[in-house]
């Protein structure tokens, strides 16, 4: 089991660590600012920090001292547009305004890193995130005009999953863009949303694969042909390495949620955080649970023991969940600053620390 846990908050970054007399805050950085996201490398055990400081724009740090001390990044780039382009298109013009996603490459890739961002834009890394490129093969993909922003203004890839077996498999979950995967390093693209649908659109385009909003998609890393996506409006598995998705109609009490993480060595387990959609995004009924199948999706549990039941209100965001190496020991985090570990497969939960800033990311050091 890791033993350590960097947590993602609206007010910096929390690194846990577990000792004989419990979970305890061993490091805070970067206090006041807003931290989207951390990556512990498993490779050369460098760790990663994306910020998001407002007007000063989206940084990256580095630290290759186990986060005792930081060095500054280069940050994903669009090209901006020629000076005689018109005022009006480079008002729209692309820039860069959250790294959502970040995934090192493979063991037989060092340096290379991978970032999701928002408006949509895949980068690409081989110097341990000093400089990135866009992959313009996703990029200029015809059906990039038709995806559209969920909770955000604008589309954004919040999920990238590397394949164990081969490096150059690579999967990516866009909102709202649907789920797309390539299997030659980002040279072309296939679109792989079929079986998906989404409430949200006119009965005649509901089905439509580009306009798809994955909320989170995971890959089980013991069996990689098997993937889960926390949707919209609903849970979707695929087991044929995203050729297709059925729905998954068991879970309760609500299909609604962001966050969704799959056991490491059983592609059939799968936790959720069930909520109410749209507007609401809070527990039904005020009382905070986690669903958990061990079968695939035919049948859920509702885990209750050690969170609140009564006027709870937390939301566990798409990367506010996490389940170890192990695939015993699970971590959560809330927008309230509730943070909750699992020692059993989230049978029961420890709320570990009440009193942090909104949690944005929970990962677990590998």
């Amino acid at each position: 089991m890791s033993d350590r846990i960097y947590v993602s908050t609206r007010k910096g970054l929390f690194t846990l660590e577990r000792s004989a007399t419990g979970w305890a805050v061993r490091n805070a950085a970067f206090l006041g600012d807003a931290v989207t996201l951390a990556l512990h490398d498993p490779r050369d055990g460098a760790l990663y920090a994306a910020l998001n400081l407002g007007h000063f724009g989206v940084k990256l740090r580095k630290s290759t001292d186990d986060g005792k001390s930081w060095d500054e990044c280069g940050v994903p780039e669009y090209d901006p547009l020629p000076d005689d382009a018109p005022a009006e298109a480079k008002e729209q013009a692309p820039s860069l305004q959250q790294i959502w996603a970040l995934e090192a490459g493979g063991a037989g890739e060092p340096g290379r890193l991978w970032a999701g961002t928002i408006p949509g834009g895949l980068f690409v890394s081989d110097d341990g995130g000093a400089s990135w490129a866009l992959n313009r093969p996703l990029w200029d993909r015809p059906e990039r005009d038709a995806w559209f922003g969920g909770g955000y203004d604008h589309p954004g890839i919040h999920s990238i999953c590397v394949d164990p077996r081969d490096s150059r498999k690579l999967s990516v979950g866009v909102s709202c863009g649907g789920a797309w995967r390539t299997e030659d390093a980002g040279e072309s693209w296939a679109l792989r949303s079929d079986g998906m649908w989404a409430a949200y659109m006119p009965p005649e385009k509901k089905d439509a694969p580009e306009i798809q909003d994955p909320h989170r998609i995971v890959q089980c890393a013991a069996s990689p042909d098997v993937f889960w996506a926390q949707h919209h409006n609903g849970v979707f598995r695929s087991t044929d390495g995203m050729a297709s998705w059925h729905e998954v109609t068991a879970i309760e009490p609500s299909g609604f949620g962001f966050a969704v993480a799959v056991h490491p060595a059983e592609p059939t387990t799968a936790w959720f955080v069930p909520g109410v959609k749209d507007e609401c995004r809070i527990p039904v009924d005020g009382r905070f649970v986690v669903a958990r199948t061990r079968d695939g999706g035919e049948s859920f549990e509702l885990l209750r023991e050690g969170l609140p039941q009564t006027h709870a209100y937390d939301l566990v965001f798409r990367h506010a969940l996490d389940v170890d190496a192990g695939g015993d020991r699970l971590a959560m985090g809330s927008t309230t600053g509730n943070l909750w570990i699992s020692e059993d497969q989230g049978d029961a939960w420890t709320l570990v620390n009440a009193h942090l800033p909104p949690v944005y990311a929970v990962r677990f050091a590998p």
